[in-house]
C-alpha cells in the first residue's frame, strides 16, 4: 500500500471530510477521493460510506486507519534511523580477517556499549575473497580485507574500499639460517632451493612470493599451506620451509625474521562497503572509528597480523 494514501486515510479519520483533507494536504477533493478509492481496491474492502452529504469511514476503514497510524510511525522511524545525520542504531554485519577483528574491531565492542549502545556488531571471521563475496551477495555490511603492495586487490565497482593501515612483512626462516642482509631480491635468491609456505585460504602472499622469486630468477617450490601464523612458524622451526611473516609480532625462538626492502613487502588493510550504504549511520560510525584507530601513533604494534591469520 502507498503510504501517501494511508496518510490521506488517517487525515480523513481525523478531519471528517474530504474537503478538509484536501485543504490540509494542499491537494484537491477529487484527488483525495481518487486516492481513497485506489486504497479501497488495494485492500479489497470498502473504506468509506455516505453520511448525508459527507462520507464517513466504515468499520474496515477505521481499522485500517488505526493500522495506518502504526505503519506511518514505523516509516518515519525508519527514515530517522537511516538519515545520514541520525543517531546510529541497528546491527552491523561484519566479515573480516582475524587481525582486523582482534586488534581493531573487538576493542570497539566495549566502546560502543558506552557511546552507542543501540549499535550491535555481528562478526564473522573470513579471508578477503570470502568477505568480499559475502559483501557482494549482501550477506554482510562491512568487509575488512587486505592485500599487498606487490599483489594489489581489484575491487568490484559496486564497492568502495577505504584504506585503514599498513604493516611491513619479512621472510621467516630458521634461526640458524639468517645468512646476512641485502635487498629483497637478494634475500629471496639465497633461499631459492628451500620449500616455501603460503596461506591456505588466500593467494595474495603466494603471488608476492612468486613475483619476488621471478625477480630473483627462480620458481619457488610451494609445498605447505596454512592460514595460522603460529602453525607457519612451527613449520619453519621444523625445517619444512620458509614463508612470509609480519614484522610486528614476536617470533618463535627458532625463527628469525629477515627484513624485506627494495622492494618492501607491505600488507594494506581496507574497510570495504557497498555504494549506496556508505551513509547508513552504523556503517559510517564503525568505518570512522576503524579509520581513527588506524591513525593512532600507537597503532603500528597492533596492526600486524597476529598468530592466527595471514
Amino acid at each position: 500500500m502507498e503510504t501517501r494514501r494511508l496518510q490521506l486515510l488517517v487525515e480523513l479519520s481525523r478531519l471528517g471530510s474530504m474537503r478538509a483533507v484536501a485543504e490540509a494536504t494542499g491537494t484537491t477533493t477529487s484527488t483525495v477521493s481518487q486516492q481513497i478509492a485506489v486504497l479501497a481496491r488495494e485492500t479489497g474492502a470498502a473504506l468509506i460510506e455516505p453520511d448525508g452529504r459527507r462520507v464517513r469511514l466504515t468499520p474496515a476503514g477505521r481499522r485500517l486507519a488505526e493500522h495506518a497510524v502504526t505503519i506511518l510511525g514505523a516509516v518515519e522511524a525508519a527514515h530517522l534511523d537511516l538519515a545520514p545525520g541520525a543517531e546510529p542504531n541497528g546491527t552491523l554485519r561484519t566479515a573480516g580477517f582475524a587481525t582486523a577483528i582482534r586488534a581493531h574491531l573487538l576493542p570497539l565492542v566495549s566502546e560502543l556499549a558506552t557511546s552507542h549502545p543501540r549499535v550491535h556488531l555481528l562478526i564473522r571471521e573470513h579471508e578477503p575473497d570470502e568477505a568480499l563475496s559475502l559483501l557482494i551477495t549482501d550477506d554482510t555490511d562491512l568487509a575488512l580485507t587486505y592485500d599487498y603492495n606487490l599483489a594489489p586487490a581489484t575491487f568490484d565497482p559496486a564497492v568502495r574500499a577505504s584504506p585503514l593501515w599498513t604493516a611491513p612483512w619479512g621472510l621467516g626462516v630458521a634461526a640458524h639460517d639468517t645468512r646476512g642482509g641485502g635487498t629483497t631480491v637478494e634475500v629471496f635468491a639465497r633461499f631459492a632451493a628451500h620449500d616455501w609456505i603460503v596461506n591456505s585460504r588466500n593467494t595474495a602472499d603466494e603471488t608476492v612470493i612468486r613475483t619476488l622469486a621471478s625477480m630473483a630468477g627462480f620458481t619457488p617450490r610451494i609445498t605447505h599451506r596454512a592460514d595460522n601464523l603460529d602453525l607457519v612458524q612451527g613449520m619453519i622451526t621444523a625445517g619444512l620451509g620458509v614463508g612470509l611473516l609480519p614484522a610486528g609480532i614476536p617470533t618463535f625462538p627458532d625463527v628469525h625474521l629477515l627484513p624485506l626492502t627494495a622492494p618492501d613487502v607491505v600488507l594494506r588493510a581496507y574497510a570495504v562497503a557497498r555504494h549506496g550504504r556508505l551513509n547508513w549511520p552504523p556503517l559510517a560510525l564503525i568505518t570512522d572509528l576503524l579509520t581513527e584507530r588506524s591513525t593512532r601513533p600507537d597503532a603500528a604494534g597492533a596492526t600486524a597480523p597476529g598468530p592466527t591469520d595471514d
